[in-house]
């Protein structure tokens, strides 16, 4: 007896969403001879099949299951599955096939091909789940009927793994469509409507992109994830925040089910010993598991769709679907817990032999072998730092216990050095401290090379705390103790000479050896430090006034981050400020935005005490925009670090700089003087950091009144400005002279002094710093322009200032911010008509804009919105205030502005 259900075509699913990606690809599928749908448990491949077919009437649907490896059963469905899709249009073949009465299925299907060679409408053939089926001659008749049935005849299998049916020679004939699990996984789009059909409440698409990541748009799982959802009451945002934790119960009886319940106990071992590695190939899973037919092993395990991928553009490279990876490791740790230990020991041991030594650190870790943990330490901690595999050597060696850390002076120094690279100074000198404590108590004896390590570090932890007599002391001490053959330490120590001489003022020395620093660290492969040299010697360029070529020095910075993957090495984000920095010198706002942004990403939230040089950035490209709204955020986040932790004057200064542009465009007087009565004022001033904090001492002091302290400050800032010849430092001094001779109305000597930072400025194509003393600079500019005393090129500088500052101090949002629209709206000189007007927030904005002669179509992409949008608010406003035309609106914000005071 027939079982009717096994012929049936599955109805639509509850809650199935309609997939128009896949159903696109199988848009021409009826002049194909075979699509295959695989894909392991759970993709939906039965579903889309369905539902792909859904509207098609000429279907025959067969539902495989394990009773059907027997092929007199498998042809009787068979048959009745095609005579259903022909409309009985082979009723002999199939009283044959139910009789038993014929003497081959070959013969059999002769009498089937003759039956329907009259139906000539499209007829699909649907072998649901054929990875059930294992009998050799089922296969062989499959791919006879596939090889002879007619051309009006599409056979569609579903299955979890590669059927062996011929189909490659289809592929190659581009008669085949393959939908693998890649294609059946959802996407963002279809994954939030199946949630909107599932889950009624609200949620944000951040939620679903989560959900969707973590499950690798596993519809089964995304299922159990929304039944959670709906029956525990809780939104998809609560189901999100404890899906790593949610009830993997259901999904894990799932797999059992419909996964395990299906292969031997043999590939279950397999399968869970496997699943210790998170991407693997033949050597790693033939040194795990003791096997020497690992290859065909996982060939065969990936044919037969158990959640591995090869991973793309790697050679027999895999992974486990990651869900499949946890219930995996569920059943080792359930199974076999015993053989955890051993299974990370060979990991760890297989790795090392394709000479990757982080991964098998992370593998050892997972041990309580602590000697396998310092071994590979010793061996390849080194060679880790420098390709900036920092988080991972730095957590393997805090767990070391202390017999383990302290045996010797290399991994003391490992440890400091990586906290070092990392920023975090303070903490540098007290490890090393505590290491020689803890050795003397040990009785280790330290040798002189050894001793020549740790000065090396000293020297280190001397320019860290602004020491440069002391660390070029312990430098020069270090290279006389170290061996010749220990390259890094001699690379490190000749760095710091340099940077010694580049705090010193000696920027030809320092170049020199930062350029032989470079070359050392390249030959020897130590790459943390070729960055550190390209970075040092850009600053030294930029210090020289040379800042094209220190900007092109970053482009080979970039392609060594690139070429020795160091993108999450702290230096890189010293780089992209750096770069930014110069950016918004050349009054590149968008772009210094960008790279500062970067660099906070690079950094990430791990320590945001480092955040504060991209912020002192992100507060000056906003104070240049005069977007004092967005620079109050930044400020705020300045001061709380400046507040929170200690900082080298190189950072402090920066971030004072930014503080203070802020406290100058609020007229926030008490802020300056307040910061200048605790300022600290350096003994010289033979480096750019210096000169920053001295510039900024010398502009407070102007701006509180205090202009022959502020006279003193800039004579003692040019004077070691020229001594060492810090060209840029001179430029920028220069401006800042221009100002205090307007504030001491001394219009010659303002135009005597600006004539000569435009003349230095060719050199160096600083715009930035004129632009923020704009106001100050716009008529001695004027004067200079309409004057004979500037060359040709001076004189172009100087027009392109004067557009630009004309143009900033016309900035919308420098004057017309929500606070400002408050204070206006409250002062008593202005019209009752204004104070009393209804204009909205946006309506202001755009007013804002208008003064700041943007047209519709800038003021539409500036806020974001429609031309059409634009427009209303330009009639709504031009109501409100009674006014007929553009004009008016901008003599209407000019007479604002005036009577608040700007």
């Amino acid at each position: 007896m027939w079982i009717p259900s096994k012929l049936t075509r599955p109805s639509r699913l509850h809650h199935a969403i309609s997939r128009l990606r896949v159903l696109d690809t199988l848009r021409h599928a009826h002049r194909c001879k075979v699509v295959l749908f695989r894909s392991p448990a759970g993709y939906g491949k039965t579903t889309m099949a369905a539902q792909w077919l859904a509207e098609s009437p000429a279907v025959g649907w067969y539902s495989i299951d394990d009773g059907d490896n027997d092929s007199f059963r498998f042809i009787n469905y068979f048959i009745q599955a095609i005579n259903i899709a022909t409309g009985n249009g082979c009723p002999n073949s199939q009283t044959l096939a139910e009789r038993s009465q014929y003497s081959s299925i070959f013969s059999l299907f002769a009498e089937l091909f003759h039956e329907i060679q009259d139906v000539t409408q499209p007829c699909y053939l649907v072998l649901d789940d054929y990875h059930l089926i294992d009998d050799e001659k089922i296969h062989e008749a499959v791919r006879f009927f596939i090889k002879h049935m007619p051309d009006n005849m599409t056979v569609v299998v579903t299955s979890r793994s590669n059927p062996p049916l011929g189909i490659a020679n289809l592929r190659v004939r581009d008669l085949l469509i393959e939908i693998d699990h890649n294609m059946l996984a959802f996407d963002e789009e279809e994954t939030t409507r199946f949630f909107s059909q599932v889950v009624h409440d609200e949620f944000d698409s951040e939620t679903v992109s989560e959900l969707r990541h973590y499950v690798e748009g596993w519809p089964s799982a995304l299922q159990l994830i929304a039944l959670q959802a709906k029956h525990q009451n809780r939104s998809l945002a609560q189901s999100r925040q404890s899906v790593a934790r949610f009830n993997h119960d259901h999904l894990w009886e799932y797999l059992i089910e419909e996964v395990f319940a299906y292969i031997d106990s043999e590939t279950r071992l397999f399968l869970m010993q496997c699943a210790v590695l998170e991407t693997f190939n033949d050597i790693l899973v033939a040194e795990l598991t003791q096997r020497s037919d690992a290859l065909n092993m996982i060939e065969s395990l990936n044919r037969y769709g158990l959640f591995i991928h090869r991973l793309e553009s790697e050679q027999n490279w895999y992974r486990f679907h990651h869900l499949f990876a946890e219930f995996l490791t569920h059943q080792r740790h359930k199974i076999i817990p015993d053989e955890e230990e051993q299974l990370h020991c060979r990991a760890a041991q297989a790795w090392l032999k394709l000479d990757i030594p982080h991964q098998a650190l992370k593998h050892a870790q997972q041990t309580t072998n602590s000697d396998l943990t310092t071994q590979i330490l010793l061996a390849h901690g080194w060679r880790m730092f420098n390709h900036g595999e920092l988080n991972v050597l730095e957590t393997a060696i805090d767990e070391l216990d202390a017999d383990h850390l302290y045996a010797g002076v290399k991994l003391p120094l490992l440890q400091a050095w990586l906290a070092q690279s990392q920023h975090r100074y303070p903490r540098v000198e007290d490890m090393l401290t505590q290491a020689e404590h803890e050795m003397q108590q040990r009785n280790i004896v330290i040798s002189q090379p050894e001793q020549g390590q740790l000065n090396t570090l000293r020297a280190q932890i001397a320019i860290n705390k602004n020491d440069p007599e002391l660390a070029l002391e312990l430098a020069e001490l270090a290279l006389s103790q170290l061996e010749t053959t220990d390259f890094r330490s001699r690379i490190i120590a000749t760095s710091i000479v340099g940077e010694v001489n580049h705090v010193q003022g000696e920027l030809n020395r320092a170049l020199s050896l930062m350029q032989q620093t470079e070359k050392l660290a390249r030959q020897h492969q130590v790459y943390h430090q070729v960055l550190w040299a390209l970075i040092q010697q850009s600053e030294i360029l930029l210090a020289q006034g040379y800042v094209q070529a220190a900007f092109e020095l970053h482009e080979s910075a970039f392609k060594l981050i690139e070429e020795q993957q160091l993108h999450q090495v702290p230096l890189h984000e010293f780089l992209l400020r750096l770069h930014a920095q110069v950016l918004w010198c050349w009054n590149s706002l968008d772009e210094a935005e960008v790279f500062a942004q970067k660099g906070i990403r690079v950094l990430g939230n791990l320590d945001i005490s480092k955040h504060l040089h991209s912020y002192s950035i992100l507060a000056r490209v906003a104070i240049a925009r005069g977007e004092i709204d967005r620079a109050a955020k930044f400020v705020a986040q300045i001061e709380t670090l400046l507040n929170q932790s200690s900082y080298h004057i190189d950072w402090t200064a920066n971030a004072s700089f930014a503080l203070l542009l802020y406290w100058q465009v609020r007229d926030d007087v008490d802020s300056v003087e307040a910061w200048l009565a605790q300022a600290p004022r350096p003994s010289q001033a033979k480096n750019h950091f210096s000169q920053l904090q001295w510039r900024n001492i010398a502009r407070a002091q102007i701006y509180t009144g205090q202009l022959e302290e502020a006279r003193q400050s800039l004579a003692f800032l040019q004077h070691q400005a020229q001594q060492s010849e810090l060209f840029t430092d001179t430029n920028r001094n220069l401006i800042v002279e221009a100002v205090l001779s307007v504030y001491n109305q001394q219009p010659q000597a303002a135009e005597t002094v600006l004539r000569q930072a435009l003349k230095m400025t060719n050199q160096t194509g600083m715009m930035a710093d004129f632009l923020i003393e704009g106001h100050h600079l716009y008529p001695i500019l004027q004067r200079l322009v309409q004057g004979e005393a500037l060359e040709d090129l001076e004189k172009h500088r100087a027009k392109c200032l004067l557009r630009e500052i004309a143009q900033k101090q016309r900035s919308r949002s420098l004057h017309f911010d929500e606070e400002f629209i408050d204070k206006l709206l409250h002062h008593p000189k202005v019209p009752e008509l204004v104070r009393t007007s209804p204009l909205t927030q946006r309506e202001w904005q755009v007013l804002g804009l208008i003064y700041s002669g943007f047209s519709n179509e800038q003021i539409s992409q500036e806020l974001d919105v429609a031309g059409t949008t634009i427009k209303t608010h330009i009639r709504n406003l031009y109501q409100k205030l009674n006014l007929t035309n553009r004009k008016e609106a901008i003599e209407t914000a000019e007479r604002l502005l005036s009577l608040m005071g700007y």
